[in-house]
């Protein structure tokens, strides 16, 4: 596939952006044959509509660009346009604002992503040469990071295990001249990571924590990403339906693996640190059990309630790992909590932070870069809700309330030093729309792009 723009030509035909209520007043000024020609097909500015206009010297194209109503009720308005267009090479003559030109064409790129490792698959067949408002390195960059977390989500776990994401981790870190160690199997245990240990340690495949680094300037970066190549839920084993999309249970990893992408192809000024605990949470006779009680690399003593709440335990000793380092600021990023998907649904990235510099940069961010986020709240007066009594943490509370709250509190007692925010994302896209095929997707890492720059300015 080609996530990139296409070189400027002579022959790109012209497409115009026409908004539904300038319609009117465009299209007066089209000739008499443009006219029939839209009347024909019923063209009308609205949203998605596109059509290719015949002339007799030159063929010129037009994309609907709808009303803000229309706008707001979606995202990338000209990719839903694109999509309907044929094959060719288009330059956007007139309409496109310069203020949604980045995002706009972004999606335009991300509509030429498909999955086709197992499979003929094709994106949109329309390309485009990139206006000049548009940065085009960043764009591209940015395209290209979210194609790596849409792949490394959509590969089922036969391929995409532990060992498979180091794989992809050492080509990422090989690409931009990164430095990575990863630890492996028994010697997590001599390195004191034992609930990483515990939870993939059923498995054929060794668990792991991957730690890549890049950069040596600007303030210190650590994204931590949840690493569950595959998740039956242990001995407190998924229904079937239930487990049917536990191949998307590393969306974290994929989605810090791609922004990771973003930092290091746009050469930000930062010193990042990637932290995954990868491993895959199986059944067999040497799995954790309900009521073991795990000790944490903090320390802190850890009720194993629910061995279906795993993925807040491997990230605990990689949050704990890199509070040690006291970063300027640690994210985590997560598919964890069924809890996260009922409160704000799959297009929603929930995310847990009581930095205020930090959501400001965020909010904002989200709505420049069309990559939606919802705060939640770190509610302290839920903290007892996670202490059982018999240890000091509790994996899975009882009762069921706040599910997505109770496990950001849970992580949060393993960062003390540094400045904190956890994303619990979906990382799935249940049904196709503009841009974004059904499958993989990654959620918030455009807009911490974006926001990185603030964040850490202080």
């Amino acid at each position: 596939m080609t996530l990139s723009f296409a070189p400027d030509a002579t022959s790109a035909i012209p497409l115009h952006i026409v908004a539904q209520d300038a319609f009117g007043a465009w299209v007066s000024e089209r000739s008499q044959q443009d006219r029939d020609w839209m009347s024909l097909h019923g063209f009308k500015g609205a949203l998605g509509q596109a059509l290719v206009l015949p002339g007799s010297d030159h063929v010129e194209a037009v994309i609907g660009y709808g009303t803000p109503t229309s706008r707001a009720r979606g995202r990338f308005a000209l990719a839903r346009g694109a999509a309907r267009l044929p094959k060719g090479t288009y330059k956007i003559a007139d309409g496109l604002p310069d203020e949604t030109a980045e995002q706009e064409t972004l999606g335009w790129l991300l509509s030429q992503y498909a999955f086709d490792t197992y499979a003929k698959n094709t994106g949109i067949a329309a390309r485009l040469v990139a206006p000049a408002s548009v940065n085009v390195d960043r764009v591209e960059a940015i395209a290209r990071g979210e194609a790596l977390t849409r792949t490394l989500i959509n590969t089922p776990a036969s391929d995409m295990g532990p060992t498979d994401l180091e794989n992809e981790a050492r080509a990422l870190a090989k690409t931009h001249g990164a430095s990575i160690e990863v630890i492996v199997g028994d010697e997590l245990l001599e390195k004191n990571f034992p609930m990483i240990h515990t939870v993939g340690r059923a498995a054929d495949r060794a668990p792991r924590l991957i730690d890549m680094r890049w950069g040596n300037s600007g303030r210190k970066l650590t994204l931590v990403g949840k690493g569950v190549c595959f998740d039956t839920g242990g001995l407190n084993l998924k229904p079937g339906a239930s487990m049917g999309l536990m191949k998307k249970d590393m969306g974290g990893a994929a989605a810090v693996l791609g922004l990771a992408h973003m930092i290091m192809a746009t050469n930000a000024q930062v010193q990042l640190r990637v932290l995954i605990p990868a491993v895959e949470n199986a059944v067999a006779g040497n799995a954790f059990r309900p009521q073991d009680i795990l000790t944490s690399r903090k320390g802190l003593t850890v009720e194993i309630n629910n061995t279906d709440a795993e993925g807040r335990l491997v990230l605990a000793d990689a949050l704990a790992y890199a509070d040690e380092e006291k970063p300027d600021q640690i994210i985590s990023m997560a598919t964890l909590t069924g809890a996260a998907r009922v409160a704000v649904g799959p297009d929603l990235a929930p995310y847990f932070s009581d930095d205020p510099l930090f959501v400001t940069a965020l909010e904002a961010a989200a709505v420049a870069q069309a990559d939606p986020v919802w705060r939640m709240p770190f509610h302290t007066p839920y903290e007892p809700m996670i202490e059982p009594g018999i240890a000091d943490l509790d994996n899975a509370p009882k009762g069921g309330f706040a599910g997505c709250i109770t496990a950001a509190l849970f992580l949060r007692r393993f960062v003390t030093e540094s400045k904190y925010a956890h994303f619990d994302i979906y990382g799935w896209q249940p049904s196709a729309a503009p841009a974004r095929q059904k499958g993989g997707v990654g959620q918030a890492t455009r807009a911490l792009l974006a926001a990185l720059p603030e964040i850490l300015a202080r």
